[in-house]
């Protein structure tokens, strides 16, 4: 029994001097491991840094390469290259009016008026407001120009009297019921084309043969170099305001006032080569009794083959 003891404690001391080793053997296994997986991470840190930095890189390359490019503006010329040498997305009419005095069904939509979001003009002509003045209680006459408001109220400011052309056809009008009759339409060369796409519009309630219209945007325009409009005002002795509602597409309109009784010719232009513009003139003159301001709005210069014009939507006197 005694020897079986001593063999047993000496096996239970075996086992134990055997598994010394073991632990520390599997305790230099785990903190090689744990190393070896911080310089695998800090290997992928730099890898993933390295490489953000290059997206980044090329990210602002092709911003740098974007903005020099369009740092350039289109010239003048550039768009003058296109085809018919007007910009992609300017209409225009490709076809003269036919014997009713509308444009043809077969072409695209007519020319409008739309004064905003415009190109510079490449051939500027400033107009510069010009005033005669007058001796006290003399003739008297100036001329200057203003953006067209959205909407015009014609029985507004048309106090004594107002027309209005092409809300029934190229050669309808429509007038101030019970106006003054100082307002004279002397026609001028050119045919008469109705158009209904102006983007100012006018209204009225005291008009004849129409009582009353509201956001019309109706007008006429006639095509052509040296076409346009003659009207004439009579004068009354006493000073008068009249307002000119008007407008080009692709080309430069001359508007000139003069006095029957004489004297110097005020003249003001407006133009757009590359689509439409339109203003509100406003003269202002004194004449007596049995004279008459002369004004002519005309086609001095066309941009285009295809139909530069002038336009015409209403006058007003007050």
């Amino acid at each position: 029994m005694a020897d079986e003891d001593r063999t047993r404690a000496d096996s239970r001391s075996g086992d134990r001097s055997s598994d010394l080793p073991t632990h520390r053997a599997t305790a230099d296994i785990t903190g090689q491991t744990r190393s070896t997986l911080r310089r695998l991470a800090r290997a992928r840190r730099r890898r993933r840094w390295v490489v953000e930095g290059v997206v980044v890189l090329a990210c602002l390359v092709a911003l740098v390469s974007y903005l020099g490019t369009r740092s350039e503006p289109e010239t003048p010329d550039d768009q003058a290259t296109r085809p018919g040498g007007v910009p992609a997305g300017v209409t225009r009419p490709t076809a003269l009016p036919n014997a009713e005095g509308r444009a043809s069904e077969t072409g695209p939509a007519s020319p409008g008026l739309r004064p905003r979001q415009r190109p510079p003009s490449p051939d500027p002509t400033p107009s510069v407001s010009a005033s005669i003045p007058p001796p006290a209680a003399g003739p008297a006459l100036s001329v200057s120009q203003a953006e067209v408001p959205a909407e015009v109220n014609l029985t507004a400011v048309g106090t004594r009297d107002w027309m209005h052309w092409g809300l029934r056809g190229g050669s309808s009008t429509a007038r101030k019921r019970g106006g003054s009759g100082e307002i004279i339409d002397g026609g001028g060369p050119g045919r008469r084309v109705a158009w209904d796409g102006n983007q100012e519009t006018v209204r009225w309630s005291d008009g004849t043969p129409e009582r009353s219209a509201s956001g019309s945007p109706n007008g006429v325009y006639t095509c052509g170099a040296g076409n346009g409009f003659s009207l004439a005002v009579a004068g009354s002795g006493e000073p008068r305001t009249v307002q000119l509602y008007a407008g080009t597409w692709m080309a430069r309109g001359l508007l000139e006032a003069r006095l029957s009784t004489g004297g110097p010719t005020s003249t003001m232009r407006l133009e757009d080569p590359y689509t439409s513009r339109s203003a509100v003139f406003t003269i202002r003159f004194r004449l007596p009794k049995g004279a008459r301001l002369v004004l002519t709005w005309t086609v001095e210069k066309v941009f285009t083959e295809h139909c530069g014009n002038v336009g015409l939507q209403a006058v007003a006197v007050r």
